[in-house]
């Protein structure tokens, strides 16, 4: 015979007065989780209660039921309910929807509280992010959500974003098959389609972290930072239709601008503005480009001009700014280090200062005429203008006489229509910086004064070559200031060098294949300062001048100068060799790459602490597979290019990046030979091998980034 299930008696429900319940200390809940009960409080008032209150009789000694009724289930409920009593928000005598247990089951107190806390299923977080959906659908703005739930508008614009990712990344979610953090990684670009494209190429890789998924989603972006986006301006880009992708879990500095065409168009525009206003200014010429390579000046003379005197107004603020500065050197005069707070005072007011201080140049209006201006942009953004070049072709021609060279030494092209008598006798041409002495027929030799021919001058001139050489080879304080002299000319006037008696130069090396961050380098810095430091102290353009301002340099200064004017000549570039003749033979490279070798030997270069680093631009994405996993593998370990050795072309450079970031390494052509002779030194390319026990607990892996959500899932419930 069938036994028949037992029938299932639930406890009954019933109204009792708030003034007859009191907590249990068979209350489970002893650690705070959750939502606080202020807003829980907060919650009952707006909304009600959601949920009953588990109770039990309050037995006196003898059994009998007191008339109380204690909660060992609902604890914070009632902590939320007396405080509204507390507030008077709340009679004492209001009905609490109550489940009465029996006082006398079997159920334990502490069982049924267990239970309410264990049983319970928390709401998963895609639900809460769908909830949330569904009342912005309803009508409720972000201000009315995030109030009823005690959270920030921002955390509800996130919760919509993340609800906006493409449905199929959300069952993937809600499938464990994506962390929260990825999902969260997914809300940088809007275009579903590129999320599921992104997701199919990661799927199967190791390499599915949030950054990696943030990378692919703004790769064909532009960063808000980029100097293009400085220099137009965001809301100038919004404003002419341009779309923004952000990031609303983590900082995105600013954001990306999508569409890279407008920028660049909107880039050239304001340049082309800036220079029709330069132009007003009367230059002859005015070259723009977004990025000027380093040696762009490279053939053209520098004009020099006076600094713009300050106005009354710039005056008066920079000597207010100068008297704040020394006040504050003075009172802190002796300490080792500033506070904090001063230092950074001191910085503000020094650059207050340099901004004062760098005044525009006043330029000769003749020399503006037939000058030019560079106009670009600088790392930073900004407008970044270069006055005062002059071209070859454009130096002023002067009228020569009697077979002597033009004022500023260059051989240049003269009038043929000048002469000594005024009718076109006896006038010298110079071509290609050689002059050319008329011809004078014999017939014509009418007693007046004429040039010497041109061949007896070559004959005199061979003479005192070779007694000015022992004479000068004799007088080695003489023969320096002559090789200054020269090597000046050389440095700083690259377009009015020929015609010097010294056949000692520095050729300026242009570097045609250079990187697009050359110029903005550590080292382009140094020796431009140190060039525009000698530039502002020479006096240009007067050889006897400058031959009494070198002469009276002392031996230090002169070296010094020499030290300089030397380094523009310094070639170790690698060349293509031609085996026909023209350009350097493969010998001729090799002894250049040795001597250059000898070179860095002597001023102990080191290319790390020159500022080289190995990025994905500069070097990684320019090699095979192989050479990165080597870089790796010689900076980390054998263990650490193994992570990598199945990634993408693209994926393993960026990883390689950063882990080599810091590390020292360098590519052979970078190292000096002696120190890969000795086995490598710290920032010569050789950095200590580690191994793969080692490797495996020092590898710097990119860690999850922490959920925005609470730590507690329960706690996204609407209310206990």
């Amino acid at each position: 015979m069938a036994k028949s299930a037992q029938k299932v008696t639930l406890s009954p429900s019933r109204d009792i007065p708030f003034d007859k319940l009191v907590l249990s200390q068979s209350n489970v809940r002893r650690i705070k989780a959750g939502i606080s009960v202020e807003e829980l409080a907060e919650d009952i008032a707006r909304r009600g209660l959601l949920q009953s209150l588990s109770v039990r009789p309050v037995l006196a000694d003898d059994g009998y039921e007191t008339g109380k009724f204690e909660i060992p289930a609902g604890g914070r409920r009632f902590q939320a309910l007396s405080l509204l009593v507390k507030q008077k928000r709340l009679a004492k005598t209001t009905p609490i929807p109550c489940i009465v247990r029996d006082a006398n089951s079997a159920i334990l107190a502490e069982d049924d509280s267990l239970a309410e806390n264990m049983q319970r299923a928390a709401l998963h977080p895609l639900d809460q992010f769908r909830a949330f959906v569904a009342l912005r659908e309803k009508g409720q703005g972000d201000e009315e959500i995030a109030a009823a739930f005690f959270v920030t508008p921002q955390v509800v614009k996130q919760r919509l974003k993340l609800a906006a990712v493409a449905s199929a990344l959300l069952e993937l979610y809600a499938e464990d098959e994506m962390t929260l953090e990825q999902l969260m990684a997914f809300t940088v670009n809007p275009d579903h389609e590129r999320q599921l494209q992104v997701w199919e190429a990661i799927k199967s890789s190791w390499n599915k972290e949030p950054y990696q998924i943030r990378r692919m989603l703004t790769e064909t972006s532009v960063r808000a930072s980029d100097r293009r986006a400085v220099f137009v301006g965001v809301e100038a880009y919004e404003k002419a239709g341009g779309t923004m992708l952000h990031d609303l879990f983590q900082g995105d500095d600013g954001g990306w601008l999508e569409d890279p065409a407008l920028l660049d168009r909107l880039v050239s525009e304001k340049l082309q503005s800036e220079a029709e206003a330069i132009a007003t200014e009367g230059w002859k010429w005015i070259e723009v480009s977004l990025d000027l390579p380093y040696g762009y000046s490279h053939g053209l003379r520098r004009l020099s001009g006076d600094l713009a005197p300050m106005t009354d107004d710039e005056g008066a603020a920079h000597a207010k700014l100068l008297a704040e500065y020394r006040a504050i050197e003075e009172e802190y005069e002796g300490q080792d280090e500033f506070p904090e707070e001063i230092d950074a005072r001191l910085g503000a007011l020094e650059v207050a200062m340099e901004k004062l201080e760098a005044r525009p140049l006043i330029f000769d209006v003749e020399a503006i005429a037939r000058a030019g201006a560079f106009v670009t942009l600088d790392r930073y953004g900004e407008l970044a203008v270069y006055r005062g070049f002059v071209r070859p072709e454009d130096e002023p021609r002067a009228d020569v006489h009697s077979g002597e060279q033009a004022a500023d030494g260059q051989g240049a092209e003269l009038s043929a229509t000048s002469s000594a008598d005024g009718v076109g006798h006896g006038t010298v041409i110079t071509s290609a910086g050689q002059a050319l002495a008329a011809i004078v027929p014999e017939d014509e030799d009418d007693g007046a004064l004429k040039p010497l021919p041109e061949r007896l001058v070559m004959e005199l001139t061979a003479h005192r070559t070779l007694a000015l050489r022992e004479a000068v080879g004799r007088s080695p304080d003489v023969a320096l200031t002559l090789l200054l002299l020269k090597l000046v000319n050389d440095t700083f006037r690259t377009s009015n060098s020929s015609g010097s008696c010294l056949e000692a130069s520095v050729r300026h090396v242009y570097m045609s294949a250079q990187a697009s961050d050359l110029k903005d380098s550590v080292v382009a810095k140094l020796l431009d300062d140190r060039h525009a430091e000698w530039e502002a102290d020479l006096p240009l353009g007067d050889d006897a001048v400058l031959w009494d301002y070198l002469a009276s340099l002392d031996q230090a200064s002169r070296l010094s100068l020499l030290a300089h004017c030397l380094s523009f000549g310094i070639n170790a570039l690698h060349e293509k060799v031609n085996p026909y003749g023209a350009g350097i033979s493969a010998s001729g490279l090799t002894r250049r790459m040795t001597q250059s070798d000898l070179v860095a030997q002597a001023v102990e270069l080191d290319m790390v602490e020159a500022g080289w680093e190995p990025t994905a631009d500069t070097y990684l994405n320019r090699v095979p597979k192989a050479r990165i996993l080597e870089a790796v593998r010689e900076a980390k370990g054998e263990g650490t290019a193994q992570l990598l050795d199945h990634l993408k072309k693209g994926e393993m450079a960026t990883e390689a990046e950063r882990l080599l970031k810091g590390s020292g390494w360098l590519p052979e052509v970078l190292c000096r030979h002696d120190m890969v002779a000795l086995g490598g030194a710290e920032g010569q390319g050789a950095p200590e091998l580690v191994s793969d026990a080692e490797q495996a607990e020092d590898v710097d892996l990119p860690a999850f980034l922490t959920a925005d959500l609470p730590g507690d899932e329960a706690s996204m419930m609407a209310a206990e």
